[in-house]
């Protein structure tokens, strides 16, 4: 209960008000303790995603690369986590299509190792694999074949589709960090027959 007498306040009523005063400045104190905290976590997790993309260029990641020796295209499929691949021959228009999104894929996703290797280098390859028809883009997640897209049936069917198509197809087989954003829904299997006359037979 406050006492007031000629309009000043009694000493109790004073000394809420420092109880008050003082409650106060220490919840100051520790926000600001907290957001220093705070402030120290953000700088160590930059720090650490710095240094893990330096690394991680360090050994090719965020480049598309042109392996010459499948010995070598097998060795990174089975050493990388996260591997995708590209055989593709330098005659065949749909390929180099193939190759702009995959160099802007490998931009953007530094975790993934991005890699492609001409079919007249890897015939023991395009054998076991049964490479037929080009380009065909396959993904490893720590050395296993996870998808294998084959000519652009699956991309929509067209030579215009977006990078962003081909972005789900791998995301979704595990081989791509998922994102928050939306991506286009392209409808078929993966694996369904490849009519398109468009798509490059290789034999």
């Amino acid at each position: 209960m406050f006492c007031y007498y000629n309009g000043i306040r009694s000493n109790k009523d004073l000394s809420d008000i420092e109880d008050d005063e003082a409650l106060f400045e220490e919840l100051e104190r520790e926000e600001d303790t907290e957001i220093a905290h705070m402030r120290e976590r953000r700088i160590r997790e930059i720090q650490q995603e710095f240094e893990r993309r330096q690394s991680l260029q360090e050994n090719s990641h965020g480049q598309y690369t042109e392996i010459t020796n499948e010995k070598e295209f097998m060795n990174i499929t089975t050493k990388e986590k996260y591997v995708v691949g590209h055989f593709f021959h330098e005659d065949f228009r749909r390929c180099k299509i193939m190759d702009t999104h995959l160099e802007k894929l490998c931009e953007k996703h530094y975790q993934t190792r991005f890699i492609k290797i001409n079919v007249s280098n890897c015939p023991f390859l395009v054998e076991k694999l049964a490479v037929r028809v080009l380009p065909c883009v396959m993904a490893w997640v720590n050395g296993y074949a996870q998808t294998k897209i084959v000519g652009f049936d699956d991309l929509g069917g067209t030579d215009g589709f977006s990078t962003a198509v081909l972005e789900l197809k791998l995301t979704n087989s595990g081989v791509l960090k998922k994102k928050e954003e939306n991506t286009p829904q392209v409808k078929g299997s993966i694996f369904q027959s490849h009519t398109n006359e468009s798509d490059d037979d290789y034999d």
